[in-house]
């Protein structure tokens, strides 16, 4: 993890300092009264005229003290921002997470074993219309009809304005509304390819000879499925769990720009548009460390899911 991550920070950190512009161009290209000499003082108070090596080792030093500098905005310190959008972006995650396990592992089992059936043929169209709806006219979609015209959910925001007035069941109920439609929007389309995958992986483990043996036995078909096909169906799945969670990371920017939801991708976008370097790198490195502990947790999850690999050396 530590190569890659060292790797992601380097190539994040050249491609930010590609684009045309600096912060100071932006603090200063509305006030004509600031000179050239001013511009060039600002770039020695930043450190932006040190050749790009230099300015990526202080930036280095800086976060092996887990400092990530302060914002070229508001002066603020860059953790301090971090910490106030980071929460409510896990949320959606995690929750998004939690109903992508809930829905697609079952949607897939059911279509295997009915494989062929009306329900799977049913299941197979509205999981492709799912997996084909781009999230953010699927996410216009759904705001127009429950929000605008039925007026049962909130469109925008994470909370309401007359929050701080709102007991605390108020209060949760008030951000679950809130949260309805963007975790939604979150899911549907990982849902919707992870069902497939299910459903692929337990056709192939279903037509092993061991369920077959299992089956010539006598075992309930219950414990044919669930005990016997379901946890060598469960071992592709749980990579591509690992490797949808940099999907969802980058899909929070979408979503949160349209739901004005202040999360980190949201502050990714405004941060972009202002050149604000310290914000974008802190930004990116929590990103790429999110997305490297998801793959650890499903290299973590293979020794409880399949035992060959836990007696592999033995």
């Amino acid at each position: 993890m530590i190569p890659v991550l060292f790797g992601i920070t380097v190539i994040s950190f050249a491609v930010i300092h590609l684009a045309p512009g600096k912060p100071v161009d932006l603090m200063t290209q509305l006030n004509p009264k600031v000179d050239f000499q001013a511009r060039e003082k600002l770039n020695q108070i930043y450190g932006l005229d040190k050749p790009l090596i230099i300015q990526y080792a202080d930036w280095i030093k800086k976060l092996a003290h887990f400092d990530f500098g302060r914002s070229f905005v508001d002066n603020r310190p860059v953790l301090e921002k971090i910490a106030e959008r980071l929460p409510i972006t896990l949320l959606i995650n995690v929750l998004a997470i939690l109903i992508i396990f809930f829905f697609s592992i079952p949607i897939g089992i059911k279509s295997a074993v009915k494989y062929g059936s009306l329900s799977d043929k049913t299941m197979t169209v509205l999981v492709f219309l799912g997996f084909a709806a781009p999230d953010f006219w699927l996410a216009l979609l759904l705001m127009s009809f429950f929000g605008v015209r039925l007026g049962l959910l909130p469109v925008s925001g994470i909370t309401s304005l007359d929050f701080e007035s709102l007991t605390f069941l108020g209060k949760i109920a008030d951000v679950a509304q809130h949260l309805i439609l963007p975790v939604c929007v979150a899911s549907i389309g990982s849902l919707a390819g992870i069902s497939r995958y299910m459903r692929q992986s337990m056709l192939e483990a279903i037509s092993c000879d061991y369920v077959r043996t299992a089956r010539a036995k006598g075992l309930p078909e219950k414990t044919v499925i669930y005990k016997h096909a379901l946890r060598n169906a469960l071992l592709p799945i749980v990579t591509i769990v690992g490797l949808s969670v940099p999907g969802l990371i980058s899909g929070s920017v979408i979503i949160e720009t349209i739901f004005s939801i202040p999360g980190i991708g949201r502050l990714m976008v405004e941060s972009v548009f202002a050149r604000d370097y310290n914000v974008i790198m802190a930004g990116l490195f929590i990103s790429a460390l999110l997305t490297l502990l998801g793959n650890l947790m499903s290299d973590i999850a293979y020794v409880y899911i399949d035992p060959r690999i836990r007696y592999g050396k033995k």
